[in-house]
């Protein structure tokens, strides 16, 4: 055990860090807040987490951030939905708290987040600032002009940071193209989870005994929340072209979200009725991943997907999509087949081929979780964020 494990450096003990979010609901960036949150503590940290609100049906994972001692703070206005009068109440909110509070960091988290943390930190005079993409929506979520506007906004913004954070070096190669910032602003920071519970040998059984799916079956599941950006239909539209080269398999939807009931009408209309499952929001993650035979990710888009890297850590072979911080994640293939987006049938095939080639797909996940357990365990996020945090501390005071 390291020393700093035992007692915090006095190099960090009691600065103050205002980390703002837009929801705790149920996905990856809300896991490695709550990790940060929790872990940074135990390094002499003095953290405030501040919050949105979640959507309807989205879930939240409350009960990981007290299980891991988180406290939280609810500020309605840093919730995904843009609605000006509540933005400028929160973004007043803001300034008002970080006055007070006087953090030495505000860190924040998603779009949201972003717009109004950010411009409240300048104006209240914070030293540090950083942000974080866990993905981004200045490609492929709105039109031409509300996404020329989200550009300029966030090239704004960037030059009000100290640092902007990008989950993938594909995120950030986006960000540099997309003209938000320049190399140098942008730092690398993988997702980091808790995982070493998933590499033990995985109960099987609970999945399939809800859904009535024999035990030799093969079963195919997707994990996340059920909106436009996953991509669910192409999952059920390549379920339709595997059950015909191969009946017996079974497929499992785990998660909720808007989409639910036309994603629930869309597989009756596919004839699939009997053969997809749709879970709703699990908690048991290690009993999901036991069950799978193969995990999906279809995403149009994804900063890095939390699903795959704990299916990865579970030893699970995977199917996904090219975008995003997915190869990266996946080693361009070698650790998981890949796939174009929006393409059900190629989807399709890299199922069937996972599912007929077990030997392949075995040493594809076996290395996969190998290479999750380096570069995205939670003890790495903890130590890659200390380190900047007191870089930019240092530089802070040295220019003071």
């Amino acid at each position: 055990m390291r020393t700093d494990d035992l007692a915090a450096s006095p190099a960090r003990r009691g600065v103050k860090v205002l980390r703002l979010f837009s929801r705790l609901n149920v996905g990856g960036p809300s896991v490695h807040v709550i990790l940060l949150t929790a872990g940074l503590k135990d390094r002499g940290y003095e953290t405030r987490l501040v919050i949105g609100q979640e959507s309807p049906r989205e879930g939240n994972l409350f009960d990981l951030a007290r299980r891991k001692g988180v406290a939280w703070m609810a500020m309605p206005g840093l919730g995904r939905a843009v609605q000006p009068w509540d933005d400028l109440r929160a973004l007043v909110g803001l300034f008002r708290l970080m006055r007070r509070y006087r953090p030495d960091i505000v860190h924040t988290h998603t779009a949201k987040a972003g717009v109004l943390g950010r411009l409240a930190a300048r104006a209240a005079g914070v030293p540090v600032v950083v942000h974080t993409f866990h993905g981004h929506v200045l490609r492929g979520y709105f039109g031409a002009l509300t996404t020329a506007f989200y550009r300029a906004l966030e090239r704004r913004l960037a030059s009000l940071s100290d640092v902007v954070i990008a989950v993938s070096d594909a995120v950030k190669s986006d960000l540099v193209a997309l003209g938000v910032a320049g190399d140098a602003k942008i730092r690398v920071i993988p997702l980091g989870l808790d995982l070493e519970p998933l590499t033990a040998a995985l109960a099987r059984g609970s999945l399939r005994e809800e859904a009535g799916v024999a035990r030799g079956a093969p079963l195919v599941g997707i994990v996340g929340r059920l909106a436009p950006i996953k991509d669910v239909e192409s999952f059920l539209r390549a379920a339709a072209e595997v059950v015909e080269a191969l009946p017996a398999a079974r497929f499992a939807v785990v998660g909720d979200g808007a989409e639910r009931a036309l994603l629930e009408d869309e597989c009756r209309r596919l004839g699939l009725a009997a053969r997809v499952h749709f879970h709703g929001w699990r908690r048991d993650m290690a009993e999901v991943y036991g069950d799978l035979d193969v995990v999906v990710n279809c995403s149009r888009n994804e900063g890095t997907p939390v699903a795959l890297i704990e299916a990865l850590a579970a030893a699970r072979p995977v199917v996904a999509t090219r975008v995003g911080g997915t190869p990266d994640l996946l080693g361009d293939g070698r650790r998981g087949l890949l796939v174009p987006a929006g393409d059900p049938s190629a989807l399709a095939a890299a199922i069937l081929e996972t599912l007929r080639s077990p030997g392949p797909a075995a040493a594809r996940a076996r290395e996969g979780q190998a290479y999750v357990l380096v570069h995205h365990s939670a003890r790495r996020l903890l130590d890659d964020v200390d380190a900047l945090y007191r870089e930019l501390l240092s530089h802070r005071a040295a220019a003071a």
